[in-house]
């Protein structure tokens, strides 16, 4: 017959019933000090203090979160940091998570595209007077050319006429499996219109959605993204009579006309306000000036062109530009410095460029594909590894971008 041995239990009861006395103490101790320094005025005013900080940051970050718009989680909490004095911080994280730029490789996608299904259409276009005017190929800058590289596409046409050029180029002979994107839109069949954000430049009677509205797509044909945000631009933003920030002589300027023309130069110096001037977005200063790359890009690179990820030197970028001829450009990429970026856009036929936005989370420069009537355009981005999706000003935007219409 098994035979029971001690109970583990009863030893375990016993030991804690002859704990508790000494267990309660300790907790009436605790107690009466919470409860004493709870007496305090000024205990209580810290508690309520804290009490009110919690409520004002729960409210305060769900607004940033549920805001409107495309952004990501990350991207809206380090907006809020930043909008509430804690850059900083922002940065420090960022340092923290930096990767540099690998070197040598080859590109992840093949740079034989971007194509849109107008191409295939322009041998049925309509008789215009607008002849075609194609821009010239770009020469590799890391020597034999990949399939494909430099060589322009038809992104978009105007009655059949190719008014939108777009293609991949690696920007340095170091960092070989990073591609950047460019753009070359044709002014004579194009027009361009600025849109606020609704965080920047923020609220005011704009007459512009913050959005690229259903009525408002049926000769869409591309848009990208706007610069820093108004207060870290050295600049201003001015749309239909009102400005945010100050309007600055010396500043980089996009100024949008009244006829849907955009003009890129050096506000004071040929551009200024005028009648037929509809809306102007400053951004620090000219990265190309009368088709030369100025010294100041290799100067301050931190302090003077932006804060980027982990303050490296090498990030994602954006700039647009003019030709001589009246020419549209735009370039944007990763491992990107702010001469490369100079460079690509001179090397593109630009005499006036300036940077835009950095850093991912705001890189984007989308086509748009034409479908049946009464149908979207469908949205397409031109670098397949940018963060934004295609449809983001589909959607509400935080920050001010540039919708391309054809005219």
């Amino acid at each position: 017959m098994h035979r029971a041995g001690p109970s583990r239990l009863g030893h375990g009861g016993s030991d804690l019933a002859a704990r508790w006395p000494e267990a309660r103490t300790r907790h009436a101790r605790g107690g009466g000090r919470l409860r004493r320094l709870s007496a305090r005025p000024a205990a209580r005013l810290v508690l309520v203090a804290l009490g009110i900080f919690l409520c004002w940051f729960s409210w305060s970050m769900g607004q940033s979160l549920t805001a409107p718009g495309t952004d990501n989680v990350p991207s809206r909490i380090a907006e809020w940091a930043r909008n509430h004095y804690l850059g900083p911080l922002v940065t420090l994280g960022e340092s923290i998570s930096y990767q540099p730029p690998k070197v040598g490789g080859k590109p992840s996608f093949a740079l034989t595209g971007p194509r849109s299904a107008t191409a295939r259409r322009l041998k049925h276009a309509r008789a215009t007077s607008i002849r075609p005017d194609a821009p010239p190929s770009l020469a590799s800058l890391v020597g034999k050319p990949l399939p494909g590289e430099g060589v322009w596409r038809v992104l978009g046409a105007v009655r059949g006429v190719p008014a939108l050029y777009g293609t991949y180029i690696r920007p340095d002979s170091l960092h070989t499996s990073y591609v950047a994107g460019v753009v070359s839109m044709d002014q004579r069949l194009l027009r361009f219109g600025l849109h606020p954000g609704i965080e920047d430049p923020g609220p005011a009677n704009w007459r512009v959605p913050p959005t690229i509205p259903p009525r408002s797509r049926r000769r869409l044909l591309a848009t990208f993204n706007g610069g820093f945000k108004i207060d870290s631009s050295d600049g201003g933003f001015y749309l239909n009579g009102i400005t945010a920030g100050t309007l600055t002589n010396g500043a980089a300027s996009l100024v949008f006309y009244r006829d849907g023309r955009l003009a890129v130069g050096v506000w004071g110096r040929g551009l200024h306000m005028a009648a037929d001037v509809v809306g102007v977005r400053q951004n620090l200063r000219p990265i190309v000036d009368h088709g030369i790359v100025p010294a100041t890009v290799d100067r301050n690179i931190k302090s003077s062109w932006g804060a980027t990820l982990g303050g490296g030197y090498y990030v994602w970028r954006s700039g647009v530009g003019i030709t001589s001829d009246g020419r549209i450009v735009y370039v944007y990429g990763p491992a990107l410095t702010v001469r490369t970026l100079a460079d690509l856009l001179r090397r593109a036929g630009c005499v006036e460029a300036m940077q835009l936005d950095i850093n991912p989370e705001w890189m984007s420069f989308m086509s748009y594909r034409p479908k049946p009537a009464g149908a979207d355009p469908a949205p397409v981005n031109l670098l397949p590894d940018q963060q934004q999706p295609p449809d983001r000003y589909y959607s509400v935007s935080s920050r001010d971008f540039t919708a391309v219409y054809a005219r």
